[in-house]
């Protein structure tokens, strides 16, 4: 079977495609054939050993899959070849067929397409943990998204009105914020690309104020960091909860006195490890979440796809910043 893998560290271009061996179920596995990919930023990291894990190489990138059982190892109970199901391995997903834990899997809708489904559990589940478990959102508060149009932030808006709060999307570009509106977000602001002054930082933060409104943000969810975290936190309620989520604008330096003056909490969003930590609950939300779905609340926004031998420009095009929504990678067999 085709495999993209991670030979050596470095950016997209490093990556190969190659041949190798298809798996086989061991006890207590299924074999999924992937019929589509969701890319995220943490293929960005993972590939340059940036990443919270550093898997042996070779290693094939890809957090998550959509596709068809195609082998029951021993001992597998309640599912059967052919059965359309989602899988979130954290890597190896970029393959043609990949071995994943039965337990594991999530059944597909029947309404949901193979790219919807590549395109939902990482972004929706770690924007659902964050908002519902982590900032504990409740009705007619004021949620802040930062990076509303990309793969969490995107799922972030739409998850804050179906929760019922009152959601602000920024974005840079005016096209992004356009989307994020377009998602069911209240209101919008543009802010500004690259490096930021005190100076600078200090009129995003009145933007800030303004957009959200008098009182200001009750939740901040920070899929963005850098220069844009200090603004953001002025522009914050009393009592209002943080969510730390990413970095692509770098780690930013907190100052700590902010937290005190206005009693906020931060909080960091490491949905990963919280899924390995507490199954049960993670089970719960992804059963909600399929509830959203299937009520029409929320809907997997795919902007690109990219076939499999292209696999390299869809982790670049996310790299730079160029997504709206989910960008996925569809798994044809080859001709």
């Amino acid at each position: 079977m085709r495999a993209i893998l991670s030979k050596t560290p470095g950016g997209p271009e490093t990556l190969a495609l190659e041949e190798v061996l298809d798996p086989t179920p061991q006890p207590g596995q299924v074999v999924i054939e992937v019929k589509a990919v969701g890319i995220n930023f943490p293929d960005t990291l993972i590939i340059e050993d940036k990443y919270q894990f550093r898997p042996e190489r070779p290693f094939a990138p890809g957090a998550e899959v959509a596709g068809v059982i195609d082998a029951l190892g021993e001992g597998v109970k309640g599912l059967k070849k052919g059965d359309r199901v989602i899988a979130v391995p954290g890597w190896g997903g970029l393959v043609e067929r990949i071995a994943v834990p039965a337990q594991s899997v999530i059944r597909m809708p029947d309404a949901m397409s193979f790219e919807e489904a590549a395109a939902l559990v990482m972004t929706y589940g770690t924007s659902y943990y964050a908002l519902k478990d982590r900032a504990q959102l409740k009705p007619g508060e004021t949620l802040l998204v930062l990076g509303a149009a990309g793969g969490v932030g995107a799922a972030a808006v739409e998850l804050g009105k179906a929760m019922g709060a009152r959601v602000v999307a920024a974005a840079s570009t005016n096209e992004k914020v356009e989307f994020a509106l377009d998602l069911g977000a209240d209101n919008g602001l543009i802010y500004p690309t690259g490096p930021m002054d005190k100076a600078a930082q200090k009129t995003l933060s009145g933007e800030l104020k303004l957009a959200t409104g008098r009182d200001g943000a009750d939740v901040v969810y920070d899929a963005v960091g850098g220069d844009y975290c200090e603004p953001a936190l002025r522009a914050m309620d009393w009592n209002g909860r943080y969510l730390v989520v990413g970095f692509p604008a770098g780690i930013p330096s907190l100052p700590l006195n902010l937290t005190l003056l206005k009693s906020v909490s931060v909080i960091g969003v490491f949905w990963g490890a919280a899924v390995m930590r507490d199954p049960a609950a993670h089970a719960q939300n992804m059963a909600e979440l399929m509830g959203l779905y299937a009520e029409g609340r929320i809907r997997p926004r795919v902007s690109r796809t990219f076939p499999f031998e292209r696999a390299a420009e869809a982790i670049q095009a996310l790299g730079d910043r160029q997504a709206l929504g989910k960008i996925v990678v569809t798994v044809d067999d080859p001709a």
